[in-house]
């Protein structure tokens, strides 16, 4: 079993950036696609990004490329969301997620077996 635990969420204004963390504990991570889905009061989870075991692959939603970046540092069992630029629609609880396999098909949030508990990101106008 694995723990993940977010962090680095807060209240900003449009235009400021932020760096989410997950970290995770109980299993390695190394050999796990990983990935960032956010939901919005009375929305769906929706699909941020996604990034292979080795880090070397991602996906993005459409809404956040070239403002989003999503990394890994698996010597420290770490995952992180550089969100640059952000908007007011960026506002949401941010959940971090562990699945078995890459893809950048993996969209849905039940292709990913762990979750975080969210972090609250509120971007102001």
């Amino acid at each position: 079993q694995v723990q993940l635990v977010e962090s680095g969420g807060g209240l900003v204004q449009a235009g400021d950036s932020l760096r989410l963390s997950c970290a995770a504990s109980g299993r390695t991570l190394s050999n796990r696609a990983m990935a960032w889905f956010r939901q919005a009061p009375g929305k769906e989870r929706d699909f941020v990004a996604t990034i292979n075991g080795g880090g070397g692959l991602t996906h993005y939603a459409d809404s956040v490329k070239g403002r989003f970046t999503i990394s890994r540092d698996n010597a420290k069992n770490t995952m992180y969301l550089q969100m640059d630029s952000l908007k007011p629609e960026d506002t949401a609880v941010y959940y971090c997620a562990a699945g078995p396999y890459y893809s950048s098909t993996f969209t849905r949030p039940s292709y990913y077996n762990d979750w975080g508990q969210g972090t609250q990101v509120t971007v102001s106008s």
